[in-house]
């Protein structure tokens, strides 16, 4: 697993076992917060190691960007802390969590002894600040990828954990386009040193305006051409056509995975265009 420090208190560690799924870990005099974990375990208990290691006062909270699994599998592993997110995220997990995780385990033995853990402390609209250990700490809604995403600002550091809501490709299948670039647009208006993707390399401050209008760009493009695909009457197989990088995209990121959300992003606008025709018709 690869560890990068991103300031004097703020630690990225990056999956090497899935789709390089990020976690972070903030340091403060009081405590560790920790922003998301990782899918595995084995993962996961690198972080639990070096947070023993580096903060006397342990874990205090778990922050989740989302609910989807690969953010939020180690929750369980930080026993003493507070488990923060958006009150859609607790929802989501509560609902469908443990069927899904009974389904994971079948598929995969690493995660056998995984338990979900669901938030308790959560908030519902806007924003929420933590203050621990001279870090003021915003969680910012920003839905997009999931209804329930939120990304997580440390001020005095000037470092964003974007979660999922920033990624090499904007990833919109459990979400929605529209709310993905409300939330790109709301991250451009702060002050920024570094992001923190939820997939990916670390964003510096010189590539971070190109990076979000990239994304804006890209989402605004593969909604034209799916549009003028489903108003011309043809089929989905046809927006095969349409690869990543005639979108603006790099194929390069997360060793070529993003093609494949690419893909899924362009069946999914095909279907909610599509849904969106029959009943105008019907």
């Amino acid at each position: 697993m690869f560890n990068e420090r991103v300031s004097n208190d703020i630690f990225v560690f990056t999956s090497e076992m899935y789709a390089q799924v990020t976690a972070g870990v903030i340091l403060t005099t009081e405590g560790a917060i920790i922003v998301d974990t990782l899918p595995f375990p084995r993962e996961t208990q690198v972080i639990v190691e070096f947070v023993q290691r580096r903060s006397p006062y342990g874990a205090r909270y778990v922050i989740n960007t989302h609910y989807h699994a690969d953010h939020t599998y180690g929750n369980y592993l930080f026993p003493e802390a507070e488990i923060v997110a958006h009150g859609a995220c607790r929802k989501a997990l509560l609902r469908d969590g443990e069927r899904r995780l009974e389904e994971a385990k079948e598929q995969n033995p690493e995660l056998d002894d995984v338990r979900l853990r669901a938030p308790a402390v959560v908030f519902e609209r806007g924003q929420m600040v933590l203050h621990l250990g001279g870090k003021t700490v915003q969680l910012i809604h920003t839905p997009g990828h999931s209804s329930d995403c939120i990304v997580v600002y440390v001020k005095e550091d000037k470092v964003l954990f974007g979660g999922d809501t920033v990624m090499p490709v904007p990833f919109i299948v459990d979400g929605d386009w529209r709310d993905m670039i409300a939330s790109l647009r709301l991250i451009q208006e702060l002050p920024l040193e570094n992001i923190v993707q939820g997939h990916g390399e670390v964003l510096l401050r010189g590539e971070i305006p190109r990076a979000l209008a990239s994304s804006i760009s890209y989402l605004q493009t593969i909604y034209k051409h799916v549009r003028r695909h489903v108003e011309a009457g043809l089929p989905r197989s046809d927006l095969r056509k349409l690869d990543i990088e005639k979108c603006g995209k790099s194929r390069i990121p997360l060793n070529g995975l993003v093609q494949d959300l690419h893909w899924a992003n362009l069946a999914y606008l095909y279907n909610v265009l599509m849904a969106e025709k029959a009943a105008k018709s019907g």
